[in-house]
């Protein structure tokens, strides 16, 4: 086939998509990618739709709809993703942020906002297995829009992940959405973090792997990595883990919120009640679904 203009491919896009074997891929991931290969606005469908390829953008285009149907998702061919109105890169290395990770920022904004005002020392947040970085630095971001306020707190924040390719990720995305104060440690879990008193947090936060290692939607899963992904013990091995370590590391108060599958909701909130923390709740994704689980350390004196 000659190379095509913008007309003919979206008709070619409409084709696609009735056809059995393309209906698992969203319609949006080929208009979205005709428009970053080409580099023009979304208004570009519309206004422009006799701009004629290049035999090189034609090739480009065709290349990239041929991995999108073997498995690999868009945001791999463009090397980043929209999240939190911010802009992350993404490779192999990263987990590609989904929408329903927002919800966990919403609730632990909506957390923050709701206790009192202590300026005299900084806050501390900590973000588990921080992968593309998006949770860290979305909350960084806002923390530090918030601090226009003269009279806002001071909040330091710890991104942490075992891979080193993951972790250069995240700091070229703190670098690019322009987020400076976050410290990055390679670490597993909690492993080289200290656990002193003035070094406690009072926010952590964590999108572990969650899928079952026998689940078997992880076979189409060709491009993400699949150790950020699937856990042993049901996919609840490393929630445990992070749950049941947490108090060492929470000052007294202070808030627990991990993101989980949506038939994880019962089994989590009892591994955050088993390990002392109390107003345990989950929280629902935009599909319904239970996907946010938030608990504080027990307190006599608190409330």
């Amino acid at each position: 086939m000659t190379a095509s203009n913008i007309r003919q491919i979206k008709q070619h896009i409409q084709q696609w998509m009735n056809e059995a074997e393309n209906s698992k891929l969203p319609s949006f991931w080929l208009t979205d990618w005709l428009l970053y290969v080409v580099d023009k606005p979304a208004i570009a469908l519309m206004t422009d739709e006799g701009y004629q390829l290049t035999d090189s953008e034609f090739e480009q285009f065709n290349a990239g709809v041929t991995k999108m149907q073997q498995g690999m998702p868009l945001a791999y061919l463009t090397g980043q993703q929209e999240f939190w109105s911010l802009i992350f890169t993404v490779n192999e290395h990263t987990l590609i942020p989904r929408p329903d990770t927002e919800i966990l920022i919403e609730q632990v904004l909506t957390w923050i906002k709701s206790q009192p005002n202590s300026v005299s020392s900084p806050k501390r947040l900590l973000d588990l297995g921080t992968g593309s970085g998006c949770i860290a630095i979305s909350l960084a971001h806002e923390l530090n829009t918030q601090r226009s306020d003269s009279e806002a707190e001071s909040w330091q924040v710890v991104a942490v992940d075992m891979s080193p390719a993951a972790l250069k990720v995240a700091q070229h995305n703190a670098a690019i959405n322009d987020v400076a104060d976050i410290e990055f440690i390679q670490s597993s879990w909690y492993d080289e973090l200290p656990s002193h008193d003035e070094l406690l947090f009072d926010v952590i936060v964590s999108n572990p792997p969650y899928i079952d290692e026998e689940d078997e939607h992880l076979a189409r899963l060709v491009a993400e990595p699949i150790s950020a992904l699937s856990a042993p013990n049901h996919g609840l091995a490393d929630i445990e883990h992070i749950v049941g370590q947490a108090p060492k590391y929470l000052r007294v108060g202070g808030l627990l919120a991990i993101e989980h599958g949506f038939d994880q909701g019962d089994a989590v909130r009892k591994l955050f009640v088993d390990s002392d923390f109390e107003s345990v709740r989950t929280v629902q994704d935009y599909g319904g679904n239970d996907r946010v689980t938030l608990g504080q350390i027990k307190s006599s004196d608190f409330c």
